[in-house]
């Protein structure tokens, strides 16, 4: 079947970065921030693991945003003022932005694929609010009216690896698997979406591959590897 819509993976991908050097900057910003408002650095950084990790493993049952905010008063004894954490989100979280890289291939490769007819959707982890989404893709030089859809945790039910985030993001695009090609830099997160039929490439410039598994099945390299690909495609 014609591939008719893209999915790229943002953090690691679109986004250079080391993921753990970015989650780091990322909790050290947030817990510097709410301080100052009477939160132990500690135990909201507990609370926000606790949340991440109940979204992880989300069902289907709730969305993503209410989720986490289960899992962070679960730990933490209290749900978090919700418009404290959009105010980092909006003052400082840019900061963060110091510790990813950039490249100009990012819009490159989006903007080649929109001159091929291609639908484009975003198809990150959705543990992040809306805003600090939309403002890693700006970090990525995009905006976030490049992509038909971007998943966050307020529009989502489930989080990678699981086939049901997958399938929530292309029932959304109204498409296939067959029709869909999945771009992304994480063994386990990205690559499952192979199970439900779609096509799928390891950019391997910030490759995260956990477990060691074999990679030699993936279609994957660089952005000239990848650039390569796409006109094997589309040309």
């Amino acid at each position: 079947m014609k591939i008719t819509t893209v999915l790229f993976d943002l953090d690691g991908t679109l986004l250079p970065m080391d993921f753990p050097t970015f989650l780091k900057a990322y909790f050290g910003g947030l817990t510097s921030y709410l301080a100052p408002h009477g939160y132990d650095p500690k135990a909201v950084s507990d609370a926000i693991w606790a949340g991440m990790h109940l979204m992880l493993r989300n069902d289907g049952s709730l969305i993503n945003e209410e989720m986490f905010w289960r899992g962070f008063e679960a730990s933490y004894g209290s749900r978090g003022e919700e418009a404290l954490f959009e105010a980092f989100y909006r003052e400082r979280f840019d900061d963060v932005s110091a510790v990813c890289g950039h490249t100009p291939r990012a819009k490159e490769v989006v903007d080649y694929l929109k001159s091929k007819g291609m639908r484009v959707a975003l198809a990150t982890n959705p543990a992040f609010p809306d805003i600090a989404t939309e403002k890693r893709i700006r970090w990525a030089g995009l905006e976030p009216e490049d992509f038909e859809l971007y998943t966050t945790f307020t529009n989502s039910h489930f989080c990678k690896p699981t086939l049901g985030y997958y399938r929530e993001v292309i029932e959304k695009m109204g498409v296939s698997p067959e029709e869909c090609l999945m771009i992304g830099n994480d063994v386990d997160d990205d690559m499952p979406a192979e199970e439900l039929g779609m096509k799928v490439f390891l950019l391997d410039e910030c490759l995260i591959n956990n477990h060691g598994k074999d990679l030699s099945r993936y279609r994957r390299g660089d952005y000239d590897a990848l650039f390569e690909y796409l006109r094997e495609i589309f040309e």
